[in-house]
């Protein structure tokens, strides 16, 4: 009986326990993760209101993450690799049309003589630029005046250089005296505009002179391997590029390239720009040397005076400027050749 017993509280005993424990188990195990559940909600609920609290302004003013530049970096070699790849499949001759170089050997005398006025005047503006440059950079105040980076001083700059420019190509060729003057004060004032770029230093500087060299001789031969009119197709992208890199240019004034909207402005201004002054180089090689082919050569005809005595009359052709060709390309390398002193080392010291 005693036996019966004292099973019996025993089994009941033990039976309390084990519920007892397993009621607590059960409990701790909800709790922690009811805790759990609570923590993991807290904390991804105030990341989506983080997320969702970022506006737009917020996300183009904050710190780049760099892709701007990379995304440029790897347009560039883009770019570069399909350059050397049509200028290697047009000059292995492996298209049958004709080339620029094909036409050549059929040039009369007086194409030839104005392609080589046309570079001539080229080689000249560029000269007198560097001149002019090192000239401004030795005058302190013309230096300040043209490097405070302020955006009335790049319409100031931006308006000389457009107006020199329509200035010289607007004067007739024959007019020699005037013409000329026009041409050289239009190289003279892009070189004090230029003249800032003297404290990048002198050896960016000269290393961004032989890469505009080397790029600007690949991309005439590239021009002259191609088929003669291959490029001239490209006149209305172009315009619509160079709207875009223009107020790519004008934005960059207002944002800091530390930004996002900033970085993405700079990289167009930069790797967007020395794609499009690339492609310009290649489409007025070819315009210039079309119309040099197709501008007729001057002429003789005999005519008679009022008094019946017979007379020569030279009919010239107006319709080629060596000079105002020579701008086009002029104005190119120049874009090209700034590019490259940032590409260089002049933006880690802007």
């Amino acid at each position: 009986m005693l036996s019966r017993l004292c099973n019996g509280i025993c089994n009941n005993a033990s039976s309390s326990v084990f519920h007892v424990t397993r009621g607590l188990a059960l409990s701790s195990i909800r709790g922690a993760r009811s805790n759990f559940s609570n923590k993991f909600a807290q904390t991804h609920a105030f990341k989506i209101r983080q997320q969702a609290g970022t506006s737009l302004k917020e996300r183009l003013l904050g710190p780049t993450t760099g892709k701007p530049y990379l995304y440029g970096t790897y347009a560039l070699i883009g770019g570069s690799a399909f350059g050397i790849g049509l200028l290697c499949y047009y000059g292995l001759g492996i298209t049958k049309e004709q080339s620029l170089m094909d036409r050549a050997a059929i040039w009369p005398e007086y194409v030839r003589t104005r392609l080589h006025h046309t570079y001539g005047y080229l080689a000249g503006g560029l000269a007198i630029t560097a001149g002019a440059g090192l000239a401004a950079a030795r005058s302190p105040r013309l230096l300040a005046l043209t490097s405070n980076g302020s955006l009335v001083t790049f319409a100031v700059s931006l308006a000389a250089i457009i107006g020199t420019g329509m200035l010289a190509r607007s004067i007739d060729y024959n007019n020699t005296i005037p013409k000329h003057l026009a041409w050289a004060l239009h190289a003279g004032v892009m070189g004090a505009v230029l003249a800032p770029l003297v404290f990048v230093g002198g050896p960016v500087l000269f290393r961004a002179a032989w890469y505009t060299a080397g790029l600007v001789g690949g991309l005439s031969a590239l021009a002259m391997c191609a088929p003669s009119e291959k490029f001239l197709n490209m006149g209305a992208p172009l315009a619509m590029g160079l709207g875009v890199v223009f107020v790519a240019n004008i934005g960059a004034f207002f944002f800091p390239p530390g930004t996002a909207l900033g970085a993405g402005l700079y990289s167009i201004v930069l790797y967007g720009g020395l794609i499009l002054f690339s492609a310009f180089l290649l489409y007025d090689t070819q315009r210039i040397v079309k119309h040099a082919e197709m501008t007729p050569e001057a002429s003789s005809r005999m005519a008679y005076n009022q008094f019946g005595q017979p007379m020569t009359i030279t009919e010239r052709g107006h319709g080629f400027d060596p000079i105002n060709a020579s701008i086009s390309l002029y104005l190119d390398i120049i874009n090209i050749f700034i590019r490259m002193v940032m590409l260089s080392g002049g933006q880690r010291r802007k």
